[in-house]
């Protein structure tokens, strides 16, 4: 309250009644001053509300004088306020949630407007006890009115970003489903939204292709949504990413724009991955090649869901950009490859890979260092005459010069089944992902 307040006994009924009516009636007069007064105090303080044009600042105006006097309208009958009262406040509240305001910007916007108004009355009540009470009496009514107008605002508000998010959920649906048909939309919403995802009709911009699927029976009812989502903040290339829950799956089509790096993509895809593994939602996600523009996304389609066959059952991230066309066929292989391979080869890897794996380690660092046996021994970090030592070793065991170009594939097609298809477990069951 202002300073100067005179002392005195409790004042009447009747004359509170008369100095309440009195500094309503001086607020009615001063609506337009004090609208400016909010509007100006909402641009010093909520920063989206600074930023707008003078279009918008007119409309916040407008609808804070119409507040003003309503509730000074609602004071002087002494009532309480109706939703009738208010109803003009709905599409206000859907013009801001379309405008793409926060909701806690709106709602404080509410505030400053409250704030301005209750600073008013007390300036008006002046130093008298009489004008101190009737200030009083309007506080809980002022009170009642701004909780009633904002929380219906604020329904309003939501109400639209749900309708608004539900819309954008089915076109982005229709657009996936256009996609995967091989065509593209040329306008309305659909194009938009392709637009919004970074992706355009008859551009060869590279793109990959991404399907996802549940893992596990107790997987909860939202997860899937909740991966989704996920997925959607992996843009790349200042876009969000397009991605949709198609039936049983996820299907998503990140696009890479011209700069875009496909590692990167898939490094963040795994973090998805893992983030949501700790959250106890399971994925088994399956990334296609690199494919130029929206026509190659049905090929980049299935390449996504085949390659969700190299998972294991707990589920992971199989990236076709990360997987060389050597290690590709070798996961592709079925037991005859491997049946294929000399017995002796076999026996060597699998008593190898139960003393440490030096001997297959050996072998790739001879063909990555192209046959340069000192520089393999180097990658190794063992003596030359070491190294020397366990290619003679294997040559003895498994009848393979590895500086014949022949045996030493065949020596890595072994290396790269092993690694695929373990003996203890036949080639049909090492996904678990098949029949799902």
């Amino acid at each position: 309250m202002s300073g100067g307040l005179s002392t005195g006994t409790v004042t009447g009924a009747d004359t509170v009644r008369t100095e309440r009516s009195r500094i309503l009636a001086e607020l009615l007069t001063r609506v337009d001053e004090l609208a400016d007064r909010a509007v100006a105090t909402m641009r010093a303080e909520i920063p989206a509300y600074q930023a707008r044009d003078a279009a918008f600042h007119a409309d916040v105006r407008e609808q804070v004088a119409r507040h003003y006097r309503t509730k000074l309208a609602i004071f002087l009958e002494e009532r309480t306020v109706t939703f009738d009262d208010i109803a003009f406040t709905r599409r206000a509240s859907m013009r801001r949630a379309r405008a793409g305001f926060a909701l806690a910007d709106y709602i404080n916007a509410f505030r400053v407007g409250q704030q301005v108004f209750w600073e008013a009355v007390v300036e008006h009540a002046g130093g008298s006890y009489a004008g101190h009470e009737a200030a009083l009496t309007l506080a809980s009514a002022l009170m009642r009115y701004c909780d009633f107008a904002s929380t219906h605002a604020a329904n309003a508000y939501m109400e639209f970003q749900q309708y608004a998010a539900a819309e954008a959920v089915r076109e982005s649906r229709d657009l996936v489903e256009l996609l995967l048909d091989g065509e593209m939309p040329t306008r309305g919403p659909q194009l938009a939204t392709a637009h919004a995802h970074g992706l355009d009709a008859g551009s060869r911009a590279p793109l990959l292709v991404v399907t996802a699927i549940l893992v596990g029976a107790e997987a909860k009812a939202d997860a899937r949504h909740v991966a989704c989502a996920a997925i959607a903040r992996t843009g790349v290339n200042g876009h969000r990413t397009l991605s949709v829950v198609r039936q049983s799956e996820i299907v998503a089509v990140p696009a890479l724009g011209p700069a875009g790096d496909p590692g990167r993509l898939c490094d963040r895809l795994q973090r998805v991955q893992e983030n949501l593994l700790a959250e106890g939602i399971v994925l088994a996600m399956g990334i296609s090649t690199v494919v130029a523009g929206t026509a190659e996304i049905p090929r980049a389609y299935q390449e996504a869901r085949a390659v969700l066959e190299f998972l294991p059952e707990d589920g992971g991230v199989a990236a076709l950009p990360r997987i060389s066309p050597f290690e590709y066929m070798a996961l592709r292989a079925d037991d005859t490859a491997r049946h294929l391979v000399d017995p002796r080869i076999t026996g060597l890897l699998a008593e190898d890979r139960m003393r440490g794996g030096v001997l297959t380690a050996t072998i790739r660092a001879f063909a990555a260092a192209d046959l340069n046996l000192r520089a393999a021994a180097e990658r190794l970090q063992i003596h030359h005459n070491t190294a020397q030592y366990r290619l003679r070793r294997i040559q003895e065991r498994t009848g393979r010069n590895l500086r014949h170009i022949t045996d030493l594939v065949d020596l890595l097609v072994a290396i790269a089944l092993q690694d695929v298809l373990p003996p203890d477990q036949p080639g049909t069951e090492k996904t678990g992902l098949r029949d799902q």
